[in-house]
């Protein structure tokens, strides 16, 4: 639903600026890059001293990089097959760094060993998440179905609680439970749309097959 409706009005409103970027000269590759770096360098150096206030602000500053140079490649019209890979795979050195900043905050001074599992799962969940898709695409199949919980609500959920659960330092009380509930939910969520397109996989793959068996059969009788 973030995916359709979200990114749909960001990309008009982050347009003019992705326009500016592009009369400075600046590629859409260089901007990826930018942003990951910056989204990581937001998620490990705050997010483990449990800075999720001012970790959150960074890391959203960079994210919108994942928009901008999308929309630049294409008023440039030079979207292409390189483009996407070098956007997916550092979307997922992003996502990484983000749970795994949250990781390492539980493992220290968070001392909560059960949500570091739990900020592991939700790393490990997004990367298999994305790898079925992938995976399923590759050999072939359509693999339609999104899912409960993609990329854009995993970093929205994760990162609405960790920004307010970072006002505890404020001396707002109570509000860091948010950020266990989250993960919670992206932990389950994740889970869902995992056996969500585990389940579509199998059934496509399926259909694909005995398409196949029919087709040689056909073959196989006009001769």
């Amino acid at each position: 639903m973030l995916n359709k409706y979200a990114r749909a009005f960001f990309t008009r409103v982050l347009t003019p600026f992705a326009a500016f970027l592009i009369r400075r000269g600046v590629s859409p590759d260089a901007v990826t890059f930018i942003g990951t770096a910056g989204v990581v360098a937001g998620a490990l150096v705050f997010f483990p001293r449990g800075e999720f206030f001012w970790g959150t602000i960074v890391i959203t500053l960079f994210v919108f990089s994942d928009l901008v140079d999308g929309n630049m490649a294409r008023q440039l019209g030079r979207s292409s097959r390189w483009g996407a890979f070098l956007d997916s795979t550092l979307d997922r050195v992003a996502d990484s760094a983000i749970f795994g900043g949250l990781a390492l905050w539980y493992a220290g001074s968070g001392d909560d060993n059960i949500l570091c599992a739990v900020s592991i799962f939700c790393l490990a969940s997004g990367q298999v998440v994305s790898y079925t898709k992938a995976r399923g695409e590759a050999i072939g199949l359509p693999v339609a179905v999104n899912g409960l919980v993609e990329r854009a609500e995993r970093l929205v959920i994760s990162l609405v609680a960790a920004g307010f659960a970072g006002l505890h330092k404020f001396g707002v009380p109570g509000i860091q439970v948010l950020l266990p509930i989250a993960l919670w939910i992206v932990a389950a969520g994740s889970m869902v749309t995992l056996v969500q397109r585990v389940v579509t996989v199998r059934r496509e793959s399926e259909e694909a097959d005995a398409a196949a068996a029919a087709g040689a059969q056909e073959s196989e009788a006009a001769q």
